[in-house]
């Protein structure tokens, strides 16, 4: 007999095939058919990060719209980086759902790809702030193509400028702010242990951030600055960058083993358990959040 309360992880979200649809890149929330679940409604927190200050990269729609609202109704207040006024609706309606928990939201318009942007992101998190304890980084970019003869080298680079590089800025910058304690999260990719061949740019992106998480943790531990730093390795997730770069997202996600796609609810507690002090011996991991797509 099936317990009140238990739900079949395959049933649990909606399941392709998906209306036909189509978003210029990067996307919004309004444009998904289905709606992706970001946690509005059933996201409930308690007091995991109560205090903490976060920075969330990419946080206005899909994984970070989800991971600003776990974060803000587990206690933390957030600085929500995005890149243009195309994402406007989508980061004003992050911030309302922030505000409704009780916590400040700042927004912060501009290209990550800019070092001086990212620079100020982490001055304004601290203007505003007076620390930071919890950075995301999030934002990514990804284009899919059929053959590599139809990626062009300004799409390769910006792949690389926008998903690896800011990492490198942001967590620089903050570094000196972040006290013991502190933690730096990486969204990495399923793509990072299993590149899907359409996305050769972005995933060779997600295997140096595997890197990058790795090797940083050990040269900020080693450093005793108590500064923990881990990834999070998302599969298949329903966000709008789906309907706007790849080729048939009506099927997105249906050969995972759980034959759907993520939601980004479902990912959000991942960053939540990382940034809190239960994680507090956990530095240099990556956390699997893929459909039950293999990562070994």
């Amino acid at each position: 007999m099936k317990e009140e309360g238990n739900q079949n992880p395959k049933e649990k979200y909606p399941v392709p095939p998906f209306p036909k649809q189509e978003q210029v890149i990067p996307g919004n929330e309004e444009g998904m058919h289905p709606k992706a679940d970001h946690g509005e409604e059933s996201y409930k927190g308690c007091g995991k990060l109560e205090g903490k200050k976060a920075i969330i990269t990419g946080g206005d729609s899909g994984i970070g719209k989800a991971v600003s609202i776990a974060f803000a109704r587990e206690g933390a207040d957030v600085l929500i980086s995005y890149l243009d006024d195309m994402e406007d609706e989508d980061a004003f309606d992050t911030a309302e759902y922030v505000k409704e928990a009780g916590k400040r939201a700042i927004l912060m318009k501009g290209d990550i790809r800019d070092p001086e942007h990212c620079r100020a992101i982490v001055q304004k998190a601290v203007a505003e702030f007076g620390q930071i304890d919890i950075l995301v980084n999030n934002a990514a970019f990804q284009m899919a193509r059929k053959s590599l003869a139809d990626i062009s080298d300004d799409e390769w680079v910006k792949n690389f400028n926008t998903n690896i590089h800011p990492m490198f800025y942001l967590s620089k910058a903050a570094e000196p702010y972040m006290k013991p304690g502190s933690s730096i999260i990486n969204t990495t990719s399923i793509n990072a242990y299993s590149p899907t061949p359409i996305l050769l740019p972005y995933a060779a992106t997600k295997a140096a951030i595997q890197n990058f998480t790795a090797n940083l943790s050990q040269i900020l531990l080693e450093a005793g600055k108590g500064i923990r730093v881990n990834a999070v390795a998302p599969g298949p997730i329903w966000t709008p960058l789906i309907p706007s770069t790849m080729p048939h997202p009506d099927t997105f996600g249906k050969d995972t083993p759980m034959g759907r796609p993520g939601q980004p609810v479902e990912v959000a507690p991942a960053y939540v358990f990382l940034a809190s002090d239960e994680a507090s011996y956990i530095s240099g991991a990556t956390l699997p959040v893929t459909g039950g797509r293999i990562t070994i």
